[in-house]
């Protein structure tokens, strides 16, 4: 058989492997060494890439960094007051308390970079005061579903280190970059979610009360510390992203800390009423103690453990895809579509129906670098590209068959995936707008680069 015959079968093998539920990680691993036989590369060629990968790759240093961070502030109690501030803001508003677990979300999103991290702390949190609220538990469940979206597209964001990583682009930028469109995205969610709110007359309204909002923004002070640590220092300069990463984390250990014993001697208790807390007891969070900090480390180091060695071998693979053409074919596919508009409308569908039925990881390292220098050579801007790149990327979290953000809320929720489906409609029509609205407008992506 030729090779061609070989790499097909091999693709046909690992795909029914993928069917079946076979982790990502071990589907592309199994179709990187069996093309790398069927093409002569040698084992040693594969390990010397490894090895590349994370001796080069210090920017990919901040990804189990801020994965840390999203895990202690959950931890601690900080995700918990950021949520109550979100929900002082919006609780007067029809349906009040579903759009403030997508502000809540955005919020969780500026510290931990994770879309699944931010559904499963949002939902857990949200979602039973939700149903206790008279939503519908289905739409609760796609609320956290959908707002964790732009836990890869606010900053600090996980994709956009690999992206940065994987294009040679400034990590910084790209944050920087990140901020409307997210922004925005939250902004559209909530204005989808206000609509049915409103027509199926769901949720309880709370007098809009200056003393809860000021006394919930003072009680989240620790999180507004931690986002303007993380955004001033990398937009300024101050520190890489890496670093920033490093810096919360010593941010949030201290916080947790700290706030343990001081928690015990106010004598605050989690259960009391917000209207009945004083400003001391606001003042600190809950905390944890060191013993905890092993567990939580162990939780941080179980995702990361999944996503670098996904990285590492989805660099092989991108070998492999140049040697057998893929790349080629895929970029003379979109080059010959024409000039500007059809080159990034083109990009977006290729990104949006892979991002159906991969994880944004595995999509963002085999089609961004097919894609974005085709992007470039017609005069879109590298840093914009990324921007549309990601937000559709974003999308595929809720968007079947694969919308893992929708696995995740099930499994936090317990309600079926396939009773979520329906009322995911609405936030993907609001993000699909935003995408378009982005794409269409650079400067939403542009204009916060102090370069530019």
């Amino acid at each position: 058989m030729t090779d061609g015959t070989w790499v097909t079968l091999i693709s046909l093998g690992v795909t029914l492997l993928f069917m079946l539920g076979v982790p990502v990680f071990l589907v592309i691993a199994y179709w990187v060494l069996g093309c790398s036989f069927v093409l002569g590369l040698t084992l040693d060629n594969m390990g010397a890439e490894l090895m590349n990968v994370f001796n080069k790759g210090f920017a990919l240093l901040a990804m189990p960094l801020f994965i840390l961070t999203g895990d202690l502030i959950n931890q601690s109690g900080i995700a918990r007051r950021l949520s109550d501030f979100a929900y002082a803001c919006l609780g007067w508003l029809r349906g009040g308390l579903a759009m403030a677990s997508l502000g809540a979300c955005g919020l969780f999103a500026a510290i931990s970079g994770s879309n699944s991290a931010t559904t499963a702390t949002i939902g857990s949190m949200l979602h039973p005061e939700m149903v206790k609220g008279g939503y519908d538990e289905r739409f609760s469940a796609a609320t956290a579903a959908a707002g964790g979206t732009v836990g890869i597209i606010i900053p600090p964001s996980i994709i956009f280190i690999v992206y940065g990583f994987l294009l040679n682009l400034p990590i910084s930028d790209l944050f920087v970059a990140g901020i409307l469109p997210g922004a925005l995205m939250v902004i559209g969610m909530q204005l989808a979610c206000w609509i049915i709110c409103r027509i199926n007359g769901w949720g309880h309204l709370i007098p809009l009360n200056l003393n809860r909002i000021l006394k919930t923004a003072f009680g989240a002070w620790l999180g507004f510390f931690a986002i303007g640590l993380v955004l001033w220092g990398i937009y300024t300069g101050k520190f890489s992203p890496t670093e920033a990463a490093g810096v919360t984390v010593g941010f949030c250990v201290i916080a947790g800390l700290v706030s343990y014993p001081l928690n015990r001697i106010i004598g605050s208790d989690r259960n009391k009423p917000l209207s009945e807390k004083s400003f001391a007891e606001m003042f600190v969070v809950e905390g944890f103690t060191i013993p905890q900090i092993p567990s939580i480390v162990v939780r941080s180091a179980q995702i990361s453990g999944i996503l670098a060695p996904l990285i590492a071998v989805s660099v092989v693979m991108q070998q492999i895809l140049s040697l057998l053409g893929a790349q080629q074919t895929i970029g003379d596919f979109v080059t010959s579509m024409g000039g500007y508009y059809a080159v990034l409308f083109t990009s977006m569908m290729i990104v949006f129906f892979s991002g159906m039925v991969l994880e944004s990881l595995p999509v963002t390292i085999i089609l961004a670098p097919i894609l974005a220098p085709i992007a470039a050579s017609v005069g879109i801007d590298p840093i914009h590209f990324s921007v549309i790149f990601l937000v559709g990327a974003s999308i595929g979290f809720i968007t079947p068959p694969y919308g893992l953000n929708l696995y995740v809320a099930s499994g936090v929720t317990g309600v079926p995936y396939f009773r979520l489906l329906r009322y995911t409609v609405p936030y993907l029509a609001a993000l699909i707008s935003v995408w378009f609205l982005v794409s269409l407008v650079p400067d939403l992506a542009l204009i916060l680069l102090p370069n530019r």
